[in-house]
């Protein structure tokens, strides 16, 4: 597979919807995540990342302007011990609750399936990065409606051990604007991960369309000790 940059991948998608890049910086020291979240109504676009522990979640910037929660109020980032779960929905919990039973990740996705808001049916994308012992590994799971049919559901969980530095994979939930949205197709793009987080960001927020963009979370995390370097950036502020 191709490696793609990310800029070259969101400046061409006016509408990729919500994302999730996981990787390796290119020294091999670093594991890398990131989620952005991007927004057509005014109920989607009126929402801000915050911090909320070693997490995140999503708030809405004017609650007064807050009209459905279901979708869009969650916990998209969350640690428990030496994995961080990253997802576009609530099922963050249902993956943090069912490994904390000792289920894998693909096991605690079983009980969920793509999002209820036909005609769309979103997918649901998570990810899941595991750092024990100097040793880095991470997964990405889709849940999609079977080609916009919601009778059925198609589940697809791609693992990568020992991810090579430099490089990272890319799921997010649409492949392009429409009416319906059509889901992603395929498995993970190929990404190249770059050594500086505040240039990552950048590179990433910059790139994403500027109508429809909200927020944007990197997190860096060094392999050996665990430390971590996060940045969030809102539309809003």
């Amino acid at each position: 597979m191709e490696m793609v940059s990310m800029e070259k991948e969101l400046k061409s998608n006016s509408y990729p919807g919500r994302g999730i890049v996981i990787g390796k910086t290119p020294d091999g020291k670093k594991a890398v995540t990131a989620y952005f979240i991007m927004g057509r109504s005014e109920n989607s676009r009126n929402r801000v990342f915050v911090a909320d522990g070693n997490g995140i979640r999503t708030q809405a910037f004017d609650p007064s302007k807050l009209t459905d929660p279901s979708l869009i109020i969650y916990a998209p980032v969350r640690v428990l011990g030496n994995k961080t779960i990253v997802t576009n929905g609530d099922q963050t919990d249902t993956i943090y609750e069912g490994m904390d039973r000792q289920l894998t990740f693909e096991q605690s996705l079983r009980s969920r399936e793509f999002e209820p808001d036909g005609p769309a049916y979103t997918p649901r994308i998570s990810g899941i990065l595991h750092i024990e012992n100097g040793s880095y590994n991470y997964a990405l799971s889709i849940l999609k409606s079977s080609n916009g049919d919601p009778s059925g559901c198609c589940r697809y969980t791609y693992a990568y051990e020992k991810p090579l530095a430099g490089e990272g994979r890319f799921i997010h939930t649409y492949l392009h604007d429409g009416n319906p949205l059509p889901s992603f197709e395929g498995e993970p793009k190929r990404v190249e991960i770059l050594q500086d987080i505040d240039t990552f960001a950048n590179l990433l927020w910059e790139s994403l369309n500027e109508d429809n963009k909200v927020s944007l979370f990197v997190r860096y995390i060094d392999i050996q000790s665990g430390a971590e370097e996060t940045r969030i950036i809102n539309k809003n502020r």
